[in-house]
């Protein structure tokens, strides 16, 4: 009898275990068919991708951890607070690397202007100081160069824009209201654009494009969809601050002429005729001729500085002072046509410029001169 006991509790114990094997052989069949069916819902529910946005994927990809983060401190003194404070003030843009080897970024110069510290976050992790090592003023460049960073950084190849065309389809990367990494795409709606930068300087030939530009996007890459730069973003048209579709980039062709000079140098030596200009309902008055100036003892300015033991200072007489009327037999209206007549004759051609003095309608006088590189 005990036997049989025996016997019968071995059968239901076999049961049991045949029981929980047939269950967990569901339970695998079921996780499988779960995933089978959420692998399926997936593969539905991702969007085919078109070629074009391929392309504009694959270019984000390969360009994206070449461009940076700017945080840059600016500590200014007021004058007027009796207890010597100072103000801090936090500010930030883009900057894209162009030479991986030696940590040269490139930006534009308001994003850093007047920082005390600047750093730079490469990939959202990884930080690093950076110093300024040259800028050119007239185009809103800065160039900066990282005192540590990974070998593994990559730089973005520079492409050419004297090929660039209207309707050209463009990539815009940067870091837009501190958002990093952001991409926007548009168009390149037209080239040759002039625009006054914000220390005053007309910057010209640049590329407009649709591409979405906000606060933040200023010293990021234009990037042409063959995943080169083409530009830097600086700029754009708005009554609000905020992007209305109106962008403009200095063209690639211009930054690959200077920035040799100003990585060596860190300045962009340009011809120049060692005057003060202003720009007058006659045209164009000789305010002031500085002493390196070709014009030296040829030209009177408006403004003439006395130095002697007793006074310092400029004695100052509009009536009387040189108007230039014309340079080369080219009549010249404001000092914007000036420079650049005097920056397409470089340092070796002598300029013939006529000077009419305190009016238009006064005896031409005729000098010749060679600009300088200043």
């Amino acid at each position: 009898m005990r036997l049989e006991v025996k016997s019968l509790k071995v059968k239901m114990h076999n049961k049991q275990i045949y029981v929980k094997k047939i269950l967990f052989l569901f339970f695998l069949l079921f996780i499988n068919l779960f995933f089978l069916c959420d692998n399926a819902i997936s593969s539905d529910l991702k969007a085919p991708r078109s070629e074009e946005e391929l392309r504009t994927i694959n270019i984000y990809k390969a360009c994206k951890d070449s461009v940076v983060f700017i945080s840059t401190l600016t500590i200014s003194q007021d004058p007027f607070d009796m207890f010597m404070g100072q103000e801090r003030k936090e500010g930030s843009g883009s900057g894209v690397i162009i030479d991986s080897k030696k940590g040269i970024v490139l930006t534009n110069l308001h994003v850093i202007q007047n920082a005390s510290d600047l750093i730079i976050t490469i990939n959202e992790k990884e930080k690093t100081r950076a110093k300024l090592i040259g800028y050119d003023n007239e185009y809103d460049i800065a160039v900066l160069q990282m005192i540590k960073y990974p070998t593994t950084i990559k730089a973005i190849s520079l492409g050419d824009s004297s090929t660039l065309e209207v309707g050209q389809k463009v990539i815009a990367i940067g870091n837009p209201f501190g958002l990093s990494k952001t991409l926007t795409t548009g168009v390149i709606s037209n080239l040759n654009r002039t625009v006054r930068n914000p220390n005053n300087f007309l910057m010209k030939g640049l590329i407009q494009t649709d591409a979405s530009i906000n606060p933040g996007n200023s010293g990021g890459p234009l990037i042409d969809m063959g995943g080169r730069i083409i530009g830097l973003n600086t700029a754009i048209l708005s009554s609000s601050g905020d992007s209305a579709g109106i962008g403009f980039a200095i063209p690639v062709n211009y930054l690959r002429r200077i920035l040799p000079e100003l990585i060596n140098t860190g300045k962009v030596s340009r011809p120049d005729l060692g005057l003060v200009m202003v720009d007058t309902s006659q045209g164009v008055m000789i305010q002031r001729v500085e002493k390196q100036s070709p014009l030296v003892g040829l030209a009177y300015p408006a403004e003439i500085e006395i130095k002697d033991r007793f006074t310092r200072g400029f004695i100052r007489d509009f009536s009387k002072a040189d108007l230039i009327y014309s340079i080369d037999g080219v009549r010249v209206y404001n000092k914007e046509q000036v420079d650049e007549i005097v920056a397409k004759a470089g340092t070796t051609k002598e300029l013939k410029i006529v000077l009419k003095r305190g009016s238009i309608y006064a005896e031409d006088r005729v000098v010749k001169v060679k600009a300088l590189l200043k």
